[in-house]
């Protein structure tokens, strides 16, 4: 049985990943995880920055104290998106957003 945040996560081919990361390279950070945690500000800034860019960075600060692997898992799932990268402790996430401006959408690869 699929839940609802199961069906909006968009599972995306190496090829769309690649692509998303490249356009992700230039991109500033739009959210930092500091010693608060994953509270829920810093959820909601994180979704509202989403349906913006549709792809964003986030700088996890060295004072957090999470683990990288397991903060970016989190926050993707609670956000409802796809976690295209982590390096270092960059995370990068993509959630498309059906209805911001056609000119403004990011347009995936096909396969």
């Amino acid at each position: 049985m699929t839940t609802t945040t199961e069906k909006k996560v968009k599972h995306l081919t190496t090829r769309q990943k690649q692509y998303l990361k490249g356009l992700a390279h230039p991109l500033p950070q739009l959210v930092q995880i500091g010693k608060e945690g994953l509270n829920n500000g810093l959820i909601e800034t994180t979704k509202r920055e989403l349906l913006n860019h549709e792809l964003i960075k986030i700088k996890i600060a060295s004072n957090s104290g999470l683990e990288k692997r397991d903060t970016a898992e989190s926050l993707a799932k609670m956000t409802d998106s796809t976690l295209v990268q982590l390096i270092g402790k960059t995370i990068v996430l993509y959630k498309e957003n059906p209805k911001r401006p056609k000119e403004k959408k990011i347009l995936l690869p096909k396969n």
